[in-house]
């Protein structure tokens, strides 16, 4: 478990960061009609704004991983 906690750091601080952009956003600016889909209900858009951290995340961390690579070669 510390092994996965300490290779997907980066990953897991973003889809944080995601969840709190995902619910700042249902609160501020919503939907006013209740027919959006994702921004309706928070839950829906703080999830979204998860799923979307986590692949940012590793978009991120996977480059981070090849440069700290290929610099030990």
């Amino acid at each position: 478990m510390k092994y996965w906690l300490s290779k997907n750091k980066t990953p897991l601080l973003i889809s944080v960061l995601g969840a709190i952009v995902g619910y700042s956003y249902w609160y501020f600016v919503g939907c006013a009609s209740g027919t959006c889909a994702i921004t309706s209900v928070w839950w829906r858009s703080t999830i979204y704004g998860v799923i979307m951290g986590w692949l940012l995340g590793s978009l991120i961390n996977e480059k981070v991983n090849k440069k700290i690579k290929q610099n030990e070669d």
